[in-house]
């Protein structure tokens, strides 16, 4: 088995999520970007990131359709000092900003892989995830003895799973080149079911959504709505902090009581929401999305300040207002 050392040794342990610099992109006339960017500021959030020490990046071939891959491929290309996350099952048109469909066959996970090979401007994708949240347990072996076909042929070095589902996980995650899962945790999920899988396989956990898609930063209030041409203007199931594209009051509410405890040290509230997942794992490694230069050297910050103390973990455990965990479903 690829253990965590051996792929994010020596890593700072907070990286950056390439959601938003994607764009604007659809899927069945649905918004699934973050809307409408500004390249030449998208390579200089990249470059911000690197200058302030951040080694991970984040990315899928669905982010922007493509183009989340080639401003990486364009910034970073073939840096040995950096590892690059991509993801593979969604089918894109890149011309268009679409993703119109899926595919998990031997053949389309070899194509999806050499293209965004390709993008990144990589001669090895360091770890490749499968992109399907809901990929039935059936799957699992053609769909991972492929990815350790791929291994084996240098084309990647490694891979894993994008999920929200434990025993889905636990069917993946002996396999030899399986070196990590990306999943939703933040200070109102603790995703305590699929980190006890993951932390008995030595896997590390990328952690999407580690500021719930930006509530955590508290630029939001109440009321606040989002434009049409992003993803958080959705109802989608999984969308748990905003519907509709309204800003969900509830969790507002939330992170208001819990302000005080995590801003201590003169952290921002961000940094706070990121050094309590660093306070629960050393296996955890979150990737807030930046599309800003103050937004990446914000959140690359976050590891000079460390855990947050155990005092405030504790108390922070005794104002939250966090319902139980249920049973696993896509986040």
């Amino acid at each position: 088995m690829v253990t965590t050392e051996s792929v994010f040794d020596d890593c700072p342990r907070v990286g950056m999520g390439c959601w938003a610099i994607g764009g604007i992109c659809e899927a069945n006339g649905m918004a699934v970007g973050y809307g409408e960017t500004d390249d030449d500021e998208s390579r200089r959030t990249i470059e911000a990131a690197l200058d302030a020490g951040i080694r991970v990046f984040d990315t899928a071939a669905a982010y922007g359709a493509g183009h989340s891959e080639r401003l990486l491929g364009e910034t970073i290309g073939n840096r040995s000092d950096v590892i690059v996350v991509t993801k593979f099952a969604p089918i894109i048109d890149e011309a268009n900003r679409k993703i119109v469909g899926e595919a998990l066959d031997a053949e389309s996970i070899r194509a999806a892989a050499l293209a965004s090979r390709e993008r990144l401007k990589r001669d090895q994708i360091d770890v490749l995830l499968c992109h399907k949240n809901t990929l039935d347990v059936a799957e699992v072996p053609a769909v991972f003895d492929t990815l350790e076909q791929l291994r084996s042929e240098g084309v990647i070095g490694a891979y894993g799973w994008s999920t929200d589902f434990p025993e889905r996980l636990a069917a993946a995650a002996h396999y030899p080149g399986f070196a990590a899962v990306e999943h939703a945790m933040n200070v109102f999920f603790e995703a305590a079911s699929i980190s006890e899988v993951a932390g008995s396989n030595q896997l590390t956990q990328i952690i999407r959504s580690p500021l719930a898609m930006g509530l955590l930063t508290g630029k939001f209030r109440a009321g606040d709505r989002i434009g049409p041409s992003d993803v958080r203007s959705n109802s989608f199931d999984w969308m748990d902090y905003f519907k509709d594209g309204e800003v969900s009051a509830a969790h507002v509410a939330k992170v208001e009581a819990i302000r005080e405890l995590l801003t201590v040290g003169g952290r921002t509230l961000g940094q706070g929401a990121l050094c309590w997942l660093l306070g629960k794992s050393p296996s955890l490694l979150p990737v807030p999305g930046a599309r800003t230069v103050a937004q990446a050297q914000e959140n690359a910050a976050t590891v000079a300040f460390g855990p947050l103390p155990s005092s405030v973990m504790d108390e922070i455990e005794r104002v939250i207002d966090r319902p139980p965990e249920g049973p696993p479903r896509e986040r």
